[in-house]
């Protein structure tokens, strides 16, 4: 009868200790998940905070703008966001930068980041194509899926709107100038400020650019 008990207690020990090891296990599993969940939670928190209180539409987003397909789009849709602008080209040393962008609107576009990008023919001629054109040179080379826009000129005489605001001192007295070259990235806030600038040569991947956003996407709006 001792024995029976005894061997009783130590299946109960056993089971309890197996029990114990695999909870221990399953929090391990589930501690990396719940943090970058967490992560991509806080920012969609973020971008709903500035939505709610976007109030008036920032200057920089009171746009409409058409798309490479044509169509109209108001770029106050991008309001509450973290947003990228950048001027780009087809046929220039930077063009594999879309490769960079795209990696960027993959990893954040759904914390709030969102990537516009503005074909323009202003620096050696590089972007010589009609919009269906660069929609297909985007797609078939670099499978870009982030917004792309009717090709504008982002320097000279016939600026577009939207280029005046970035680079005139009036209205950005921080990174005023001239765009000097394709590939130059804007970074607007989620309440629509102009929070950073990176010239061409500032690759997508670097630290620079991500750490920029991260710390954009993960601050609070006023």
């Amino acid at each position: 009868m001792k024995i029976t008990t005894t061997l009783g207690l130590s299946a109960v020990l056993l089971g309890t200790g197996l029990a114990l090891i695999q909870q221990s296990q399953a929090a391990k599993t589930t501690t990396g998940k719940t943090t970058s969940a967490k992560t991509v939670k806080t920012a969609a928190k973020n971008t709903a905070k500035a939505k709610t209180n976007k109030g008036k539409v920032s200057p920089i987003l009171n746009f409409r703008m058409n798309s490479l397909a044509g169509k109209p789009v108001d770029l106050s849709q991008y309001q509450g966001s973290v947003v990228m602008i950048v001027n780009t080209a087809s046929k220039c040393g930077f063009t594999p930068q879309y490769a960079g962008l795209q990696k960027l609107h993959e990893k954040y576009a759904p914390q709030g980041l969102k990537i516009l990008g503005f074909p323009a023919n202003d620096f050696g001629q590089q972007e010589p194509g009609t919009d269906a054109q660069i929609g297909e040179f985007c797609k078939a080379n670099y499978g870009v899926t982030f917004p792309m826009f009717s090709k504008i000129a982002v320097t000279g005489a016939d600026k577009a709107p939207l280029y005046k605001l970035l680079t005139e001192p009036a209205s950005d007295p921080q990174f005023a100038g001239e765009v000097g070259w394709n590939f130059e990235k804007f970074l607007i806030s989620r309440d629509g400020k102009i929070v950073a600038r990176f010239r061409s040569g500032v690759t997508p991947d670097s630290d620079e650019i991500k750490n920029t956003i991260e710390a954009q996407l993960a601050a609070k709006t006023k």
